[in-house]
Order: structure tokens, then C-alpha cells, then sequence
């Protein structure tokens, strides 16, 4: 973001007071974003892809049957990696890891711990992530905004009192600093699940944070 008032001739320059604006507001999640899916290993490496694929193919039908759409199930990795053992001194093939990890989207929060338990029944034995977030932010960041610049308002009405100045409340420029979006405590990671386990899910608050600079004339 960036407002000038052009107006203002150069001479006002010399009078200006300068600072700088923050603002907070806090939001519940409506959105969690997991990263979850399927680790096998074997001797022999098309062996350990086809468990892996239909181990897999089992949670996603599972996810789908719940009622998650098919465009929030996306494949984040997929990783063969050979397995090594260390025998006196020596380096031998022990086999094959097949690493398949899906991020999913659950819009509806409390439905998070259920979609768990379900990729998990269906075979699923990793979560690597939660993430929970606010699928519109623009309207807390615009709150959050607004009381940035109220209190870089706040901030040169102060400055301008003890100079004993008469200030113009109206910015005459404004430039936006940062702009921040921070999860609350995610429950666990890099978890290895098993079966039966019930997870208990507490989704916090999201902070969202903006940070103005601002520039205000004043007359001595």
C-alpha cells in the first residue's frame, strides 16, 4: 500500500513527523490444510510402489467417501528411496522406501480429527503437518490495518502534543511495512499414526498482523 497527498508543496517537508503503525486482530480458523500419507518399505522396489499405491488409492477413497473434493487432495511428494545397512564397514541395500504424501484441505475445522482417523483406517501411518488458517483474510487484515494506521495516528499526536506543534491528522503518506498471518499452535508433527489412535484436534487463533509507516505535516 502506498498514499501521497500531492498537494503539499516542498516546503511542508520540513515539517513532518514520521512513525510507524501497528495492528492486531485475531481470527478463528475455518480451514486445515494437512499433510498426510502412506510410507512402505521392501526388498524389491516395485513391490514397495505397488503396496504403496494401494494403500493409498484406499485413503483416498476413503477421503472422497467422507466428502472431501477431489481438488482438495493433492500430491505433495512422492519419494523412492533406497534403504542402507552398515555391516562391518560395508554399505549393503537393505531395499526400497516409497514415500507418498497427499496435502488435504478440510473446510470445515472441526471435521479435522474424523478426516484423520479416516486416512489412518484406510492406511495411512504419517502427518507431518497441521496448518490452520482463514480461507478470506483480507477482512481481518483490513481491520488490522485500520488500527495500524489509528495508532501511527495516536503515536505523531502524542510526538506533536510534546512538541507543542499543530498537526495535520490526515497522513500524508502512508506505506504499508508487513503483512503477517500467524497460525496458532499446531497439535503435532511428524507424527507416526496407528490405527484406532483418536486425535484430538484444538485449532487456536490466527493472528493477523499489519505494519504501516506514516508521514504527517505539521505547523509550528
Amino acid at each position: 500500500m502506498y498514499y501521497n497527498r500531492p498537494e503539499f508543496t516542498a516546503d511542508h517537508m520540513r515539517n513532518i513527523i514520521k512513525v510507524t503503525g501497528e495492528g492486531s486482530v485475531f481470527a478463528v480458523p475455518d480451514q486445515a490444510k494437512l499433510s498426510l500419507g502412506v510410507i512402505t518399505e521392501n526388498k524389491d522396489v516395485n513391490t514397495a510402489q505397488k503396496q504403496n499405491n494401494e494403500i493409498m488409492a484406499n485413503v483416498i477413497h476413503g477421503l472422497l467417501t467422507m466428502g472431501i473434493k477431489n481438488k482438495d487432495i493433492q500430491t505433495s511428494l512422492y519419494r523412492i528411496e533406497p534403504q542402507y545397512v552398515y555391516e562391518n564397514g560395508q554399505q549393503n541395500l537393505k531395499g526400497y522406501q516409497v514415500n507418498h504424501q497427499l496435502q488435504v484441505t478440510v473446510d470445515d475445522v472441526g471435521r479435522t480429527g474424523v478426516v484423520i482417523d479416516t486416512a489412518v483406517s484406510q492406511g495411512a501411518n504419517s502427518v507431518s503437518s497441521i496448518q490452520f488458517t482463514v480461507s478470506s483474510p483480507d477482512a481481518f487484515y483490513n481491520r488490522a490495518l485500520s488500527l495500524a494506521v489509528n495508532s501511527a495516528q495516536q503515536k505523531a499526536m502524542a510526538i506533536s502534543r510534546d512538541l507543542g506543534v499543530t498537526l495535520n491528522r490526515v497522513p500524508a503518506k502512508v506505506t504499508e511495512l508487513s503483512k503477517g498471518i500467524h497460525p496458532g499452535p499446531v497439535p503435532f508433527q511428524g507424527a507416526m499414526l496407528s490405527q484406532g489412535s483418536s486425535v484430538p484436534i484444538q485449532t487456536g487463533e490466527n493472528e493477523i498482523t499489519a505494519r504501516i509507516e506514516a508521514e504527517f505535516f505539521y505547523t509550528p
